[in-house]
């Protein structure tokens, strides 16, 4: 990235890394307008900490730092429609949704992206931990950043080819230390920020309490696989599969703790095991796969061993893509894997490089061990 005189719009979110990455295009000699992104209506917040407000007053800081324009864009409509809606709707049906993999593709790179085109920029940039890299045909590939501890690949693994072509990640050759030294020397304003955590919208709210403001609790019957009713759950959209703490239930006289091994749907019901069972729902190699898609239309010979990440921060584990049918998928691990849960996200790579996704099926996990 370097000479040319590309107009691109930074998307700016109050933190040191998007700030860092619009400092680097500036200084690179392109053509740079700043945005940020209103996502919450933080004068009807219903969240209590959300940290909107100020990630606003930093990203404007920035800026007028960096002596870019900035511009504000209205999107809480669209975001609820399209991320938190959906969100909801998942944990009402008793799936484990990712919406900050939703929000990259449908939000950055779905409304924001068609956003910039419009308004004349060639590029968004954002401060993701990833490598954009072109190959010799052309084709625009998606790779893990270089500091592997911050690489966000996993987050982009559901965006298309038509949208990485128009991304631009300039942190995706660095690793953290050298971006808040950047931040640091150069005296941006958020060089001392601390990172956010969990879940963009949601601040420091946990997810079963803003849940409780869209799914009304319908408490039921905590069982053990042999039927046996062991308590009461609130509601199953608070729980999620391999959780230990917060179930509500007294460990045994071997302290051994309960964890959640499923759930029934259609009985209200939460199915709990001890860990050392190694239940098959809790502890499993072979998974359903559904909403396959690919950067790039792969050429695939059947069965293919590739790496894959179960979950962001999981380090990439071999698998082996058994078979593909109308963007269904049989994945089996090489080892095997703990609460994998249904609506969560599997990236697919081959080395470094993110080639597609797919999203661990619905199962009534649970429902064809209880023997009552």
């Amino acid at each position: 990235m370097s000479g040319s005189k590309e107009k691109i719009l930074v998307a700016l979110s109050g933190g040191v890394d998007s700030a860092v990455a619009a400092m680097i295009l500036v200084d690179s000699g392109y053509e740079i307008e700043a945005v940020y992104v209103k996502t919450w209506d933080h004068e009807k917040d219903i969240l209590g900490e959300c940290p909107g407000a100020q990630d606003l007053r930093d990203a404007r800081e920035v800026a007028k730092k960096l002596g870019v324009p900035f511009r504000i864009l209205n999107l809480i409509d669209f975001y609820h429609h399209h991320v938190v809606n959906p969100m909801v709707q998942g944990y009402a049906n008793g799936i484990t949704p990712n919406p900050d993999v939703l929000c990259n593709r449908e939000m950055k790179f779905g409304a924001l992206l068609q956003y910039a085109l419009k308004e004349g920029f060639e590029a968004l940039a954002t401060g993701h931990y990833c490598r954009r890299v072109v190959s010799v045909d052309g084709r625009v590939q998606l790779w893990e950043g270089l500091d592997k501890n911050k690489d966000q690949s996993y987050f982009l693994s559901r965006i298309t080819q038509e949208q990485l072509i128009h991304a631009r990640f300039p942190l995706g050759g660095m690793d953290k230390m050298k971006v808040r030294d950047l931040a640091q020397r150069n005296h941006l304003p958020v060089a001392n920020k601390k990172d956010s955590q969990g879940i963009c919208f949601l601040g420091k709210v946990k997810v079963p309490e803003f849940l409780s403001n869209f799914i009304e609790d319908q408490p039921g019957e905590i069982v053990t696989l042999k039927g046996e009713i062991v308590g009461r759950h609130k509601g199953l959209h608070r729980y999620t599969l391999g959780q230990r703490r917060g179930i509500g239930v007294p460990s045994n006289a071997d302290f051994e703790n309960y964890v959640v091994t499923g759930k029934d749907q259609s009985a209200n019901r939460l199915i709990v095991a001890f860990e050392n069972t190694k239940e098959s729902t809790l502890w499993s190699r072979t998974y359903e796969i559904s909403a396959l898609s690919f950067l790039e239309e792969p050429e695939l010979s059947l069965p293919l061993t590739l790496l894959a990440k179960p979950r962001y921060r999981d380090s990439s584990t071999p698998v082996l893509l058994e078979s593909m049918n109308h963007g269904n998928a049989k994945i089996n691990f090489f080892e095997p894997q703990r609460a994998i849960t249904p609506g969560q996200v599997l990236a697919l790579y081959r080395g470094e490089q993110l080639i597609g996704s797919g999203i661990y099926s619905l199962q009534e996990y649970g429902r064809a061990s209880l023997s009552a």
